[in-house]
């Protein structure tokens, strides 16, 4: 058992020494380049930082549209496209671009994302070479600008119900779009309120009476400035935060656009009206064509994790030099982060930050590898989408519980908005509504696990959904994760036998993959059981699945936990000999022992932790927090986040 003693004066130990440049050339990976590209062009224009205060919102607006264009001119923007129309052809390093631009302005990155990211990979996923040759040239330099147009008032994350409709006109050869009331106004549009020339606006196909489910068309909002007809646009006003970024309300009355400005990739009709897919189940088209949209929801991920480096980098420069009470008598005042609390507060933050930010290097690869064609298959889409799920929760939420810590850690000087924290809260804290409500998307990749990612999934509606994983899926779950055969692969994880994680070191990573991935494999043993005596009571499915989903919810957090610590533990395995490998190893036992510490009740009442033993997961939580403490300067330095997008004068120094 560890001791407060053993951990602080463990024999042996010696602080290592950290290579700062090094471990950001870990961190940057193979998009060193890009990234320092978009650090060069955050330092070029750093005024907007002020200029997000001083500017009214309508001046706002338009100097980050310039921002922006100006940015396109530099290749940033538009690495994600094919090489033929401009673009770098390396969807894993726009990724990475919309990443690092975090560090700076979030209007700009959001007015980045919905152009190039949404607006632009909309017509890239959805369309074919007929949308790609009219837009994506102009599209790429931002000379034309542009709008995705999903959400709408009444239906949020329920794309399926959305109630907007497109209906084909055989006589005219063209699509009428309508709303059909308020509840299916297209809401919370960026680049609608002002900028956006086109939309891609997904929207109800009818076709010859029938209805084929929601599909996308290119509309003009549009022409020479002024507001195409039948088309209304309404501003929404001050935000919360964003007000760079111009999101609008948009109404549609009887609009006609040609036939050619449906996204055909997945389904055509023909001039006569007659509807073609090569993909036959409309369920099953409908989650294809959004599974093509995944790389939204892990740009804002990593995004997320991006805005908390810079606070912490911020909180934990000014806990270097801010001295606060006498703590000896023979001392004078005591800098902040030498505070045992204080170190609480900040350093399980940064080890869980570098977590994440090596669980996002995975799903952006993964991204890469199925856009790009290398890994293409349905089972590797659906992992994927589950994975970009999870992580774009997890990420965004680390964002929102950071930036708040940091304020506070800050005290009174966190407030003033020179310190950026009034900017990173109040900006980044829609992160975790769009791209998908955070809730709706663990649910998601609960799903996911309940169904092993079978492709049956994609041929069933929400109640169909809710039937099959509380039948034949579910009886699988349960014989997989039986408590016996679950037992079993916990001995063949633990070499000891189902004591052994009773005495196993606590900094063993075995032992703490074993620990998360056990909880894993009980709670969805336990939610598969639950969902399954419901049925069999004859109760309705969906209010089954309704009043388990807390444990659906605990399921998901605890598969994304275990897939971010497996990330971790794998790149400080491949790391060579020296002292940033120690230093990422001292930072990934923080950020496994803090996980085991914040769900140690669930431990213990499943018999896998002793009182004792929990009591130890708390004195070498302490023990690292000492020993990461004189490596904390060095490790947000490795960031590589631009001097001039901390702009916080009396914190940093």
């Amino acid at each position: 058992m560890a001791t407060d003693d053993a951990s602080t004066a463990t024999s042996g130990y010696t602080q290592p020494e950290i290579d700062v440049r090094a471990l950001t050339e870990v961190l940057d990976g193979e998009y060193a380049e890009i990234r320092d590209l978009v650090r060069t062009n955050l330092a070029a224009y750093a005024s907007v930082l002020e200029e997000a205060e001083e500017l009214d919102v309508d001046a706002f607006r338009e100097r980050v549209r310039e921002l922006v264009v100006e940015m396109a001119a530099t290749g940033q923007t538009g690495m994600g496209f094919p090489d033929e129309y401009g673009g770098g052809g390396d969807i894993g390093a726009s990724i990475a671009a919309f990443e690092t631009l975090a560090y700076g302005d979030l209007s700009v990155l959001v007015k980045v994302g919905v152009q190039f990211g949404l607006f632009g990979g909309a017509l890239q996923q959805l369309g074919t070479r007929r949308h790609h040759d009219a837009y994506l040239p102009d599209l790429i330099t931002g000379k034309l600008m542009g709008c995705f147009a999903m959400t709408e008032t009444g239906h949020g994350s329920n794309v399926q119900a959305l109630g907007t409709v497109a209906r084909y006109d055989p006589a005219s050869q063209e699509f009428v779009l309508t709303t059909p009331d308020d509840q299916a106004r297209k809401d919370y549009i960026g680049n609608a309120a002002r900028h956006g020339e086109l939309a891609v606006v997904f929207a109800q196909l009818e076709v010859g009476g029938n209805s084929e489910g929601v599909h996308a068309f290119v509309v003009p909002l549009r022409a020479s400035g002024e507001v195409a007809p039948g088309v209304r646009i309404e501003d929404d006003g001050r935000k919360m935060g964003l007000n760079g970024v111009d999101n609008g309300r948009i109404w549609f009355d009887e609009v006609r656009v040609p036939r050619e400005a449906l996204l055909n990739r997945f389904a055509d009709v023909t001039p006569e009206g007659v509807y073609e897919s090569p993909i036959d189940n409309p369920n099953r088209r409908f989650f294809t064509m959004l599974g093509t949209l995944v790389q939204g929801r892990v740009s804002v991920g990593g995004a997320g994790v991006n805005a908390a480096k810079v606070a912490l980098t911020i909180a934990t420069k000014y806990a270097l030099r801010r001295r606060q009470f006498e703590a000896a008598s023979e001392s004078g005042e005591q800098l902040l982060l030498d505070y045992g609390l204080h170190q609480r507060r900040l350093l399980p933050l940064i080890a869980q930050t570098y977590a994440l930010h090596f669980a996002q290097d995975v799903v952006r690869g993964d991204l890469h590898e199925v856009f790009s064609g290398i890994r293409d298959d349905e089972h590797a889409r659906r992992r994927l989408e589950s994975r970009a799920a999870g992580t774009k929760a997890f990420g965004t939420w680390h964002a929102t519980r950071v930036i708040q810590e940091c304020r506070e850690a800050c005290g009174g000087a966190g407030y003033l908005a020179v310190n950026r924290f009034a900017a990173l809260k109040s900006d980044s804290d829609i992160f975790t509504t769009f791209e998908g409500d955070n809730h709706v998307l663990l649910q998601l990749v609960a799903k996911g696990l309940l169904t092993d990612y079978a492709s049956e999934f994609e041929d069933l509606d929400q109640l169909g959904m809710v039937r099959y994983v509380t039948s034949l899926a579910v009886e699988t779950v349960i014989e997989k994760t039986s408590a016996h055969k679950l037992l079993e692969r916990v001995r063949d994880l633990l070499p000891g036998g189902d004591e052994w994680d009773q005495e196993a070191g606590l900094l063993d990573s075995e032992y703490q993959l074993a620990m998360v991935r056990y909880r894993e494999e009980h709670m969805l043993a336990g939610v598969a059981r639950r969902l399954k005596r419901g049925v069999d009571q004859k109760r309705d499915p969906g209010v089954v699945f309704s009043q388990v989903q807390d444990h659906v919810i605990a399921v998901a957090r605890a598969h994304v936990e275990r897939l971010v610590l497996e990330a971790f533990v794998d790149k400080v395995r491949a790391m060579p000999e020296g002292g940033n490998k120690v230093a990422l190893g001292l930072l990934c036992d923080l950020f496994a022992l803090s996980a085991l510490e914040a769900d140690r009740a669930w431990f213990m009442e499943h018999g896998r932790l002793t009182v004792q033993r929990s009591k130890a997961i708390s004195r070498e939580v302490n023990a690292l927090c000492r020993k990461v403490r004189p490596l904390a300067g060095d490790l947000v330095d490795a960031w590589g986040i631009p001097p001039e997008m901390l702009r916080a004068p009396d914190l940093v120094g």
